[in-house]
């Protein structure tokens, strides 16, 4: 039984990523390939019972991008950033508006939280530009 649920959310996630919404292509672009920072960030990945519009691994850090209809699920969405925090992710929830209309502060925000990260979690890795420069951060 789990492993058909797994295949089923594995297939939802799929289905998600190939159904972007704009906001979410939009962010993509600014997050996908190790641009921001060197981060690397997955999009519509499952975590656990849950599907997250963004992650980063490495960073313990999920980005979630709210249309009008999370104005009808806020319970869900509490319980959901229960349950992230508990597995030591923290969650970043931003408007659709914010991204079309503001996406280079909402860029900064995630870097903020990205460079806030307690130092025990690992740098990212400088394999994503070896030699390039690319994926090196400054202390």
């Amino acid at each position: 039984m789990e492993r058909q649920n797994n295949k089923i959310h594995r297939d939802l996630a799929r289905n998600l990523r190939r159904n972007m919404t704009v906001p979410e292509q939009q962010l993509w672009n600014a997050l996908r390939k190790r641009q921001l920072d060197g981060y690397r960030f997955r999009r519509q990945t499952p975590v656990g019972r849950y599907i997250a519009d963004f992650v980063c691994l490495e960073a313990r850090l999920v980005i979630e991008l709210d249309g009008n209809h999370h104005h009808e699920q806020k319970g869900y969405d509490r319980e959901r950033d229960h349950w992230m925090q508990q597995q030591h992710f923290q969650v970043l929830r931003f408007w659709n508006h914010e991204i079309l209309n503001h996406q280079e502060t909402v860029l900064q925000q995630i870097r903020h939280v990205l460079h806030q990260q307690p130092q025990h979690l690992l740098p990212p890795s400088p394999l994503a530009g070896e030699g390039l420069g690319m994926g090196e951060r400054s202390e």
